[in-house]
């Protein structure tokens, strides 16, 4: 059943977007992930203009987050406090986003910048995300436990804070840096950024994996609200149609994927996480230097 789509000015069918946002409202829920870093590319890759896709996508994560953080919620593996910190950052960092967004727009520039950011964050972040579980998983397989980090740097920093649900004791400084940064690339890249946050809450941060997943899902819900607003001000590149059925898609699927997370170990959990990152990287990589079908459509977005 093909729909019109009126801001993206394309047909698309509505099961398949309702399936794409169920796939990726699961590895919301499962992962701690928006899973824009794999929506994004999709919906790109099924004819939707990037500018409507990265605005658009931002808008289906804040209900799969949303859904994820109330099952999180329930079960009490949500540091409140830690989301609070990040989201301070978060919503600095998507109101500067939204503004680079909107030049590279009227340059014509932003479908470029979209995909250098994938394959650059997602590189970098799978193979050290993937070397480290791998790390884990063969620890955890010769039963030694692994030493538990320290916070480096961050010890001298000052705005030190209690933080009970995540048991430290650090400076508010680094999660705000995380944050910020992370508000940035939910506005450029149109990704909740829980693909960057995730490991940074626990390699960086030093969070226990446990309360990890709700409070990524937390920040990245009032992050990727404002972003998504601030799109639909400044750019209006939102198209409603294509925000509710991924929304309900997304929703559906974050339930599901909360419930699966507890059956497996949390190292199978980033080794899985990992590889899903390197295999979009790699196909992000591939579509910008393979030779495009229609030279004449090259930098054409800026007309």
């Amino acid at each position: 059943m093909n729909i019109y789509l009126p801001i993206a000015e394309v047909s698309v069918n509505a099961f398949l977007l309702l399936g794409l946002g169920g796939g990726v409202g699961m590895l919301s829920g499962l992962f701690g992930v928006g899973g824009g870093f794999l929506m994004t590319p999709l919906l790109i890759l099924i004819g939707i203009p990037p500018a409507v896709a990265v605005a658009t996508e931002a808008n289906q994560i804040v209900a799969s987050s949303f859904s994820g953080v109330l099952a999180h919620w329930r079960r009490r593996t949500v540091d409140f406090k830690m989301g609070l910190v990040l989201l301070a950052g978060g919503l600095l960092g998507s109101a500067v986003g939204v503004q680079i967004f909107a030049v590279l727009r009227a340059l014509g520039q932003v479908e470029l910048l979209v995909s250098l950011c994938y394959v650059v964050f997602l590189g970098i972040v799978g193979v050290l995300m993937f070397i480290e579980s791998l790390s884990a998983l063969r620890k955890a397989k010769t039963n030694k436990r692994a030493p538990r980090r320290g916070h480096h740097w961050s010890h001298g920093l000052p705005f030190k804070m209690r933080f009970r649900a995540s048991n430290l004791y650090i400076s508010a400084i680094p999660p705000f840096l995380v944050g910020a940064l992370v508000g940035v690339l939910a506005a450029i890249m149109g990704v909740g950024g829980g693909f960057i946050m995730v490991p940074a809450m626990i390699y960086l941060l030093g969070m226990a994996t446990t309360v990890v997943v709700g409070t990524s899902l937390f920040q990245i819900m009032f992050v990727t609200g404002a972003t998504t607003l601030m799109h639909a001000i400044l750019n209006q590149t939102v198209d409603g149609i294509l925000a509710v059925l991924l929304l309900i898609g997304g929703v559906i699927g974050a339930q599901i994927g909360v419930r699966l997370g507890p059956k497996l170990k949390a190292e199978q959990l980033r080794v899985l996480l990992a590889l899903l990152v390197l295999l979009v990287c790699a196909k992000i990589g591939y579509d910008l230097v393979r030779t495009p079908d229609e030279f004449f459509t090259i930098g054409g977005g800026g007309h």
